[in-house]
């Protein structure tokens, strides 16, 4: 029967290296909401309030925003989330019956 246990492993005679590995930070994106015509500013502020977590005085921010400009920032995720968020705006865009357009782009 031999003096060496089962736990003894490659380690006894070998040397341990750890490895240094850096995580690249995922790449973001900017849910954009664009304006339109019919869509109540109203209910972009409850998009931007129930969707996004903004606020009133943020989400009405926003909301003037993308009335005066054409198009506004609405967040900015990582690419799921901000997929997640345009599809959300447009599920309740469908379901009130507004044409409210909401697009990403990488940051």
């Amino acid at each position: 029967m031999s003096n060496r246990h089962e736990y003894d492993t490659d380690l006894d005679r070998g040397v341990v290296t750890e490895t240094e590995k850096k995580l690249k930070k995922p790449p973001l994106y900017k849910v954009l909401l664009h304006n339109d015509d019919y869509t109540t500013m109203e209910f972009v502020v409850y998009i931007l309030q129930s969707v996004f977590h903004h606020p009133l005085t943020k989400a009405t921010q926003i909301m003037l925003h993308v009335h005066r400009k054409g198009i506004g920032v609405a967040g900015v995720y990582t690419y799921e989330v901000a997929e997640t968020k345009v599809n959300q705006v447009h599920e309740l865009a469908r379901k009130y019956e507004f044409p409210l357009r909401c697009s990403m782009e990488e940051a």
